[in-house]
């Protein structure tokens, strides 16, 4: 593994598991109160753009563009499975070797989180669950694919994550002899809308390549309810989409 690969890697890996506990140095945030999304530009200088940035996410997805977008070719396979509960929802941290490409342009997977309800909309349709496939390049851009996930048939993947992961904030737990296949985290209709946007949590960071699938993915009842059991709500409400354009891939 490349150094500069190995730096980005754990510099987002850093941030996306910044700890609850008193004294870490990363300013409490929330979902709700004095600490929520209104307030997340006052929490800190560091996450100004939360407010005052004009390309921010989740967004409701109106299409303004139909277009043979090309393919996303996803190099996925089975994990490790390491799961992180951050205080914010349950993550699972990916090592690296898996990624995602397109136009010649690949991207490698850090990590993956859900939120519930979806922080997406389509058209004004919400989802009681979302996940966030987050990946980096080599020079420290992001390209998030988010999966929408609809109430439906058993996720045996969904399953191990939610039962097995730490109940507890702030704990990080290696499920042993359980591997995640990444493969199964993604619909069988690979087709998405693309846009700019930006982290959805503190900093807001701008300039963050954006894939919805289109087609979302199934968990039962029973999963959804023990993700919202953990976390009741942890999505951060839809922001304006000012002058982007969204482009829905047609084949």
């Amino acid at each position: 593994m490349r150094p500069i690969a190995l730096l980005a890697t754990s510099m987002l890996l850093l941030a996306t598991t910044a700890s609850v506990g008193k004294g870490s140095g990363t300013p409490h945030w929330t979902y709700e109160g004095e600490e929520g999304p209104q307030h997340w530009a006052k929490l800190d200088h560091s996450f100004e753009a939360c407010e005052l940035g004009q390309q921010q996410s989740p967004v409701d997805l109106v299409t303004h563009i139909k277009a043979d977008l090309p393919s996303i070719k996803f190099d996925y396979g089975e994990i490790p499975t390491e799961v992180v509960n951050n205080g914010h929802t349950m993550q699972v941290n990916v090592p690296y070797g898996y990624s995602m490409t397109i136009e010649d342009h690949t991207y490698q997977l850090v990590q993956f989180h859900f939120h519930t309800p979806s922080e997406y909309q389509i058209e004004g349709q919400s989802f009681p669950l979302e996940l966030h496939l987050v990946h980096k390049d080599e020079n420290g851009t992001l390209a998030v694919v988010g999966v929408l996930i609809k109430e439906g048939g058993v996720s045996p993947t969904l399953e191990q994550i939610f039962w097995g992961g730490p109940a507890e904030a702030g704990k990080t737990k290696r499920l042993i002899d359980v591997k995640t296949d990444l493969k199964a985290l993604l619909p069988k209709d690979r087709s998405y809308y693309r846009f700019m946007g930006s982290l959805t949590t503190p900093p807001c960071s701008e300039g963050v390549n954006w894939f919805e699938m289109k087609t979302p993915i199934e968990a039962s009842m029973a999963q959804i309810a023990k993700f919202r059991e953990m976390f009741p709500m942890n999505a951060r409400p839809i922001q304006p989409l000012n002058n982007r354009l969204v482009v829905e891939d047609v084949k």
